[in-house]
């Protein structure tokens, strides 16, 4: 090579053979990649979640409008506490029950089991929800938010179809 010209190299390449680690840099690489395959394997559990959520407008203006839905359990068992809406002013769970000769009767539930990884129904003529209240500007096809509160702190939402009262249900 003539003068003023130097011979290239890419850096990064090399005609040598690659040296040999040392071996506390090998035992932290080799502890960085057993820490993120166990990250990888610990996932925190699965939340419920809520699925065909429907509101049934009452048909007489003033009462309660009544919701139903479906709650799929997460990985872990969970205790519904509580369910709200901002187009209620006040929110309830209930379960119908069959009295005395053909007569139906409803009782308040404080709270609801959610087996891990099941399904509980809220449908008609078993557990529902009661939305007192319900703003007047809620009709047919409006959607409805629902927030699910659960004893663990954790949440779910929701948006219901709108029915009218004589209505069919959407799902």
């Amino acid at each position: 090579m003539g003068a003023g010209h130097r011979k290239r190299t890419t850096e990064g390449s090399s005609t040598h053979p690659p040296e040999a680690l040392d071996p506390a840099m090998m035992i932290a690489r080799t502890a960085l990649v057993a820490l993120l395959l166990l990250g990888a394997c610990h996932r925190e559990a699965a939340a419920p979640k809520v699925v065909r959520a429907w509101v049934r407008l009452p048909a007489v203006a003033g009462l309660p409008a009544a919701g139903y839905f479906t709650i799929e359990g997460g990985s872990a068992d969970e205790r519904l506490v509580k369910i709200e809406s901002t187009l209620a002013r006040r929110t309830e769970m209930h379960q119908s029950m069959k009295g005395m000769g053909a007569m139906t009767t409803m009782a308040p539930l404080a709270d609801v089991a959610v087996p891990a990884h099941g399904q509980v129904a809220f449908a008609p003529g078993g557990r529902h929800a009661m939305l007192f209240d319900l703003d007047r500007a809620v009709a047919p096809g409006t959607a409805v938010p629902l927030r699910f509160g659960f004893a663990s702190g954790r949440t779910a939402e929701a948006e219901a179809k709108t029915v009218g009262a004589g209505d069919d249900a959407p799902y």
